[in-house]
């Protein structure tokens, strides 16, 4: 794919190899210091929900996907309506780099099969139990892939302000609701970023 510069691809697999490390090292040597973190502040923010905080997390938890799919839906609705070829462009660079990140963060997910915080310490209690494995977190992968891609779209700070505070606050809601271990979230966060940064010379054809 010629229009993918190879500064890219350095900076997408450099950042797979960083956030991949952390499991990989636990799984190796046990209870090491990434694990031991991850489990403090899983146990800290269990300790410390209120049934207000809890209902704005799972909503988050729960609505993400429209934020996923219904903006780039919006931008092509939006190219089409207006005849803007930009805008129209603009969402097949976000729907791409969307798709692609969730693709390779199941991919990772079968690899890696880090369990879950509450199956891997039965002192986490998490507010509902998920299932498949914890390692990256998939709502972290998505959302800031969207908000990085509609970013680079859209520079302007009232697309970039709501943009990344939506994608951060439902990456912190994976390790409130106690779904997700910090370092699942951080990958996520790392492999959205990477794709939309990596599939960027989409928007200039």
């Amino acid at each position: 794919m010629k229009f993918i510069s190879n500064k890219y691809f350095l900076a997408f697999f450099a950042a797979i190899q960083l956030f991949t490390a952390g499991p990989f090292a636990t799984r190796s040597f046990g209870q090491s210091q990434i694990q031991q973190f991850d489990d403090r502040v899983m146990l800290n923010l269990a300790a410390n929900r209120t049934p207000a905080q809890t209902d704005v997390m799972m909503f988050l938890s729960r609505t993400y996907k429209y934020g996923d799919i219904g903006v780039p839906a919006a931008l092509l609705v939006g190219g089409i309506v207006t005849n803007d070829k930009q805008m129209r462009q603009n969402s097949l660079y976000v729907a791409s780099s969307t798709a692609l990140s969730y693709g390779v963060m199941l991919l990772l997910k079968h690899l890696v099969k880090r369990p879950r915080p509450f199956v891997q310490n039965i002192n986490i209690v998490p507010v509902y139990r998920a299932g498949s494995t914890s390692f990256p977190s998939g709502h972290a992968t998505s959302t800031f892939s969207t908000a990085m891609a509609l970013s680079n779209a859209y520079p302007k700070w009232y697309v970039i302000a709501p943009s990344f505070l939506w994608a951060g606050a439902t990456s912190y809601s994976r390790m409130y609701l106690g779904v997700h271990y910090p370092t699942d979230v951080a990958a996520g966060m790392a492999l959205g970023t990477g794709t939309a940064l990596l599939l960027q010379p989409i928007k200039r054809w």
